[in-house]
């Protein structure tokens, strides 16, 4: 199981392969937010990342902007993301982690991921 940001997407992929028939398979190879399953497995195999907020931040504005652009989040919640971040960070899978890292930097948020 993959996670990876591509083209400016958060992209996963599941690929399969049986030893007895030879046969192989790939689940799905995408952009769109991975399954809780393969996002679970993705998680057990390689940890939590974290997302932090690392100067200080003007305006909750351009936070609040991608989490609604990426997640669809309503502004209460968004605004709860930006608390967060703020916070104690988010945490979620390194790429997600790193996908977020990239659209806030463009809008000029400073944040980084730990491990």
């Amino acid at each position: 199981m993959n996670q990876f940001v591509l083209d400016g997407e958060l992209w996963w992929d599941s690929e399969f392969f049986c030893e007895s028939c030879g046969a192989a398979m790939c689940e799905h190879a995408g952009p769109e937010a991975a399954p809780d399953d393969v996002r679970q497995a993705l998680l057990a195999a390689h940890g939590l990342a974290r997302l932090r907020l690392v100067g200080p931040l003007p305006s909750l504005v351009p936070a609040m902007k991608v989490f609604r652009e990426v997640s669809g989040a309503s502004l209460p919640r968004a605004r709860e993301l930006v608390r967060e971040l703020s916070h104690d960070g988010l945490v979620g899978t390194l790429s997600e982690m790193e996908f977020l890292k990239d659209r806030m930097e463009l809008r000029g948020v400073p944040v980084d991921v730990s491990r």
